[in-house]
């Protein structure tokens, strides 16, 4: 028994020996973004935040005085995003250049799409989305990391 044990343990060695992360971060659970460290320039406290029932968190920051979105909706949004590090990895507002797209369809990442019903034009929102409501295990390189927690702020432009 112990020879055999001996020899279990030296083949995982030699198996683990040649990478430089046998444990990758790909293969790491998602992090629960209630347990995520988020950098101070957030300025993010989830007790603030309302849940949706797949795990969305959101927070209306200015509520505006338009139409409400509702699924199915076809929405012009302005957006910025970060890491929880608070890095900034995406932003239309500098450019100007409206993100257009229908509420629902899945034409953006999960997440982004269920932190927008209940809006109202010219509010603005932050949403928190959970990595397996956004980029998942494989991430969005080189800006996203695998398992990736994001953090938006939007700004609701129109609905048409």
């Amino acid at each position: 028994m112990h020879r055999l044990a001996t020899l279990l343990a030296t083949a995982t060695v030699a198996l683990l020996g040649g990478c430089d992360n046998p444990v990758g971060e790909d293969r790491l659970p998602p992090p629960d973004p209630t347990q995520v460290t988020y950098a101070p320039s957030l300025n993010i406290n989830l007790s603030q935040f309302t849940r949706t029932a797949n795990g969305v968190y959101v927070q209306d920051q200015t509520v505006g005085t338009g139409a409400t979105i509702a699924n199915g909706d076809s929405v012009t949004v302005g957006y910025t995003g970060w890491l929880t590090n608070g890095t900034q990895f995406g932003s239309n507002q500098p450019s100007g250049v409206p993100l257009s797209f229908r509420v629902g369809s899945n034409s953006i990442i999960a997440g982004f799409g269920e932190g927008i019903p209940g809006m109202r034009v010219g509010g603005t929102r932050r949403i928190i989305i959970p990595s397996t409501l956004a980029y998942g295990r494989l991430g969005n390189p080189p800006d996203i990391p695998s398992n990736a927690v994001l953090v938006y702020s939007i700004v609701m432009s129109q609905r048409f």
